[in-house]
């Protein structure tokens, strides 16, 4: 099941394009524009992923695959020097590591497909890089500890303050 979105503020008028899109009907279907796809290696991002290469290829747009990491806040507790930035190296090389496996189930698409691995909190991250894009997907829960909501707190934020349409793509078992 796949929900679709603008994020805009209840109750405003109609959506304007975001920077860079066209105001033109139909001028992202003719090719050329940015589709941005959440992955954080959870099955249900790995569906929004392989949703975005079908509609990336319908549209015949270029796919931005984005994973987010952030440092955990307990880790500011240790004392100073205790290996925060090996640390934060080994995240980040597991985040790359684990974008690099999702794309390896898409390879073949002909779609050109760039890899976005950023410092930050998922939803900030996406909702940034979702400025200039058509569409922005993500699957509806990550690997957050709440089984069970329908909508994760990072899909829900995409869905209220993207700058561009989104869609929400729910799992199997959703």
């Amino acid at each position: 099941m796949v929900d679709g979105s603008y994020g805009n503020e209840a109750g405003s008028a109609a959506p304007e394009p975001a920077g860079g899109r066209s105001e033109e009907p139909g001028a992202a279907l003719r090719g050329g524009g940015r589709i941005v796809v959440g992955v954080d290696g959870s099955p249900t991002s790995r569906q929004a992923l392989a949703w975005a290469v079908e509609e990336a290829g319908y549209r015949h747009a270029s796919l931005d695959a984005v994973a987010a990491w952030q440092v955990p806040v307990d880790f500011a507790m240790l004392p100073a020097g205790e290996g925060i930035g090996d640390a934060a190296v080994q995240m980040e090389t597991d985040v790359k590591a684990e974008l690099a496996d999702a794309l390896s189930e898409v390879e073949g698409s002909g779609l050109t497909i760039t890899e976005t691995v950023v410092e930050g909190p998922a939803a900030p991250v996406l909702i940034e890089r979702s400025k200039g894009a058509e569409m922005l997907v993500v699957g509806s829960r990550g690997r957050g500890g709440f089984v069970g909501l329908l909508l994760g707190s990072v899909s829900s934020q995409c869905v209220h303050h993207a700058h561009c349409p989104v869609v929400v793509v729910h799992g199997e078992e959703d």
